[in-house]
């Protein structure tokens, strides 16, 4: 059912993490002018949680959704991004929460280009950043502690560079 995994998991420790059955987010990669790749990221806005600092388009899994769904479905409401210009290379499984079935996702994809976006009221902005200096931001915590393991497997992938 649509909009069925909004709420929140309490784990074993008391930390609550968005997303009842789950969550997932979409680090997506671009060329950049120089042929290295570039990532979308967004601001988040100040009223959300974690707001004012910098991490992936992404939310809560809803029950009949894979990780790779929920991460473009969410991609598109917080990024205006057309599921079709869009290539899934591989899913990392970024944040587990202690005693429970939550994870938190991460779906590496591909864009032919840097794609034009179009922020919701989640989003302060969204930017294209050179993958060199994604860690000069603020960033979502959780974000931040996946980052070098996420570039590390995405470095593994080459970056698409043909036109879809």
């Amino acid at each position: 059912m649509r909009g069925d995994g909004d709420g929140w998991v309490v784990s074993e420790t008391g930390a609550a993490y968005w997303g009842r059955h789950g969550a997932a987010g979409l680090l997506l990669r671009a060329p950049h002018v120089d042929g290295s790749a570039a990532v979308l990221l967004q601001h988040r806005a100040p009223w959300s949680h974690q707001g004012g600092t910098w991490g992936l388009p992404g939310g809560a899994r809803d029950s009949h959704e894979t990780a790779e769904e929920a991460a473009v479905r969410e991609a598109h409401e917080e990024a205006g991004l057309a599921p079709d210009r869009l290539v899934v290379r591989t899913t990392v499984v970024t944040a587990t929460a202690s005693g429970s079935h939550w994870t938190y996702t991460t779906v590496i994809a591909d864009a032919p280009e840097q794609l034009e976006t179009v922020p919701n009221r989640e989003s302060a902005e969204l930017r294209w950043v050179p993958e060199d200096e994604v860690i000069t931001l603020p960033l979502h915590p959780g974000f931040a502690a996946s980052w070098a393991r996420l570039r590390a497997v995405a470095a593994t992938i080459p970056l698409m560079q043909a036109e879809l």
